[in-house]
This record gives C-alpha cells, structure tokens and sequence, in this order.
C-alpha cells in the first residue's frame, strides 16, 4: 500500500537567514516506501538545531545488535569507532550509529546515543560492569553555513535524536545530519541545497536492501536513470546548472587547489534483513560505495570524508549471498542521493533543485 506523503523542514519555529520554518510551511516528496525503516529491526531518529541549520541522524538497532560494517574512501573522514567494523577485530555487534553535521566537533552526538543505550542497559556485555553501547559515528563539515559555526551538534542532541526514532517512513531533506548541507561545491560560491534522502529495494522473495544519507558533496548530483544533473555547481547568473562533467573536460576548473580537505563529505548507512556475516556486510559497505560514484560526479575527492556505513539484521529467513545485497545497496543508495536533493529546501540563499526546477521528472 502506498504510504502517505511525508513533510520535509527544518525543525518547527526554525529562524535561519531571514527564513521561518514550522510544519505548516514545508515541502514534501511522495514515495511508495519507508525508506531505511523498511528494514525491520532499525528505527531511525532526526534532532535539528534551531539556532544553525545543523543536526544529527541516529540509526537504533532493535535488541542486542548486529553485524556491521564500514568503507570510508573520501580523503577527509571525520569518524568514530570504525576499526571496531574490521572483520579482523573481536567485537561483532552494532548497536547504533550516528551521522552528524558539526565537522569533528559533531562526533559528541554519538556520546548522548551512548548514554542513551546505557540506561537502556543495550550493548556490548561486559559481565559485572554492565555494557558499552557500540555506535560508529561519521560527521560532515556544515560549520560555514547559515550562522555561527560555534553551534553545532551535542551529546544532547544525539540523545534527543535516539528518544524520536521510529520505525516510520523516514523525513527527508532539510533535516537532521542533512539540515545545513550543500552540493556544488567545485563551483566556487554557485552551490545548492544538499540534505538527507532515504530508498529501499524489496524484492518478491521478501529481501529487503534499503539506505539513508546526509549529502554534502563537492560534487553534481547526478540521476543515475537519465544522466540528468539534479543539483550541483550553477551557472554563472546562478540560474541553470552548469554540469561539472563538462566544466572538468572544458579547463574551466584548473586552478592550483583541490577542494578544502574536510569542507565537505557525503555520510550514510545501507541496511538488510539478510543474514550476513561480519566480512559479509563489511563487502556490502565496500560495493554501496558505488552508489556514491553513480550518483556524485566527482565524488571520494581529498575534500570529501566519504564513508557508508552497513548492517544486516538477520530478520528475514531467506538466502541471500553479499555480492547480491551489495549490488542492491549500491542502487538504493543512488536513489537515496537524488532523493535528499529531490525533498531539500532552499535556505540562506542556496537554491534547491526544486526552486531551478531540475526535479527529475519521476518525482514531480
């Protein structure tokens, strides 16, 4: 059955460069999924500041955990805990994770999710002395965007994002880890809007590959169906987009500095209900990846801190073998792309694809 049409925004009562936010006055973006949710056994949680368009995303893990894995291939990573995802290390269960805007400063969130856990009495058991909550964490760099670069994401906030989550379809746009987001950025102050997008595939057998993302590339957002650029770097009026593919081979981007290491970095998860082992997700992560490369041109650049996140949460009895699921996690985290720029809003003097009307036609 259909779901129903689900609101984007800034968190309510949001004042940001001259522009209010409340859930009366936001966009929205039809779909016919959940998005992540669709993967039983995961909630998913939003927290945006109102001060600066900031904010986390938290992924809760129902029960005592599950495998997870990690591939980081941006030359900037901003990350918590993932040498724990190595299939060389002991400890095999994930209890959560957390995206976040805030650059390293927003790796805090991950701590309130934490202590979150820990009254919960979730996580990894350590006999007599209770348990440690396992929750990697990956940041991207929003800190000049829309106000004072002070406000950033707490442990409170990843605490407050944990208590909302949900199993619900999930909000989209300008929200959370996606809140001050942008993409375009090789165009040198022609930017637009980025934000948070969520898909999933579900197969007639009942497996389930779904993902969730907070982009914020130096690249074009591209429509890996059409070839379509969605956002990206504008033309020189600020108008129309200018397509970085054909900026690159023109010349017209040749100058004697990459993009700012850090300044940037597109972050998120990609989840099944298959079976899999830890060096199996660890797989799933490495061929998500792919959907960065699909959907971003150019993307794992020295100022990106690219990183994709996996689970598996067993749910479904099924067979299933990684190079299939990963497969399946690269197309759903391309659609996740296009979508985040698809439901973002414009904010600060940053159009979105919708104000260029660059929507691809399928969402309109």
């Amino acid at each position: 059955m259909k779901n129903k049409v689900l609101p984007v925004g800034l968190a309510a009562g949001m004042l940001a460069l001259g522009a209010q936010y409340s859930a009366d006055a936001q966009s929205a973006v039809a779909r016919t999924d959940k998005g992540l949710t669709a993967v039983e056994g995961l909630k998913v949680g939003h927290h945006t500041l109102t001060e600066r368009p900031t904010g986390c995303t938290v992924i809760l893990v129902e029960g005592d955990g599950v495998p997870g894995g990690v591939s980081q291939r941006g030359g900037a990573p901003g990350t918590r805990e993932t040498d724990l995802l190595d299939p060389l290390n002991m400890v095999d269960k994930v209890n959560a994770i957390v995206l976040s805007g805030g650059s390293a400063y927003g790796l805090d969130a991950a701590q309130g999710v934490v202590r979150y856990l820990e009254e919960r009495n979730i996580g990894w058991k350590v006999g007599p002395l209770g348990v440690v909550p396992i929750v990697p964490s990956a940041i991207l760099f929003d800190l000049g965007f829309g106000g004072n670069p002070k406000i950033r994401p707490t442990a409170d906030c990843g605490y407050k994002a944990a208590e909302t989550a949900t199993d619900a379809a999930v909000p989209e746009g300008n929200i959370g880890a996606g809140a001050g987001a942008t993409v375009g950025k090789m165009g040198m102050g022609r930017s637009m809007k980025g934000g948070i997008g969520s898909a999933s595939v579900t197969l007639p057998n009942g497996l389930v590959v779904a993902a969730i993302v907070a982009i914020n590339a130096v690249g074009d957002v591209i429509d890996p169906q059409t070839g379509q650029v969605v956002a990206g770097v504008r033309t020189q009026d600020g108008k129309g987009l200018a397509d970085v593919r054909k900026l690159l081979k023109s010349g017209a981007l040749i100058r004697p500095t990459p993009p700012r290491a850090g300044e940037n970095t597109t972050i998120g998860l990609v989840a099944t209900n298959a079976r899999l082992t830890k060096t199996e997700v660890n797989r799933v992560a490495v061929m998500a990846d792919d959907g960065f490369a699909r959907a971003i041109n150019p993307s794992h650049t020295s100022g990106d801190g690219d990183t994709i996140f996996a689970l598996a949460t067993g749910r479904w009895n099924g067979e299933a073998n990684s190079s299939m699921v990963g497969a399946l996690a690269a197309e759903a985290m391309a659609e996740a792309i296009v979508r985040a720029v698809v439901a973002a809003e414009s904010l600060g003097g940053v159009p979105s694809a919708r104000e260029l009307g660059t929507v691809p036609a399928r969402f309109k």
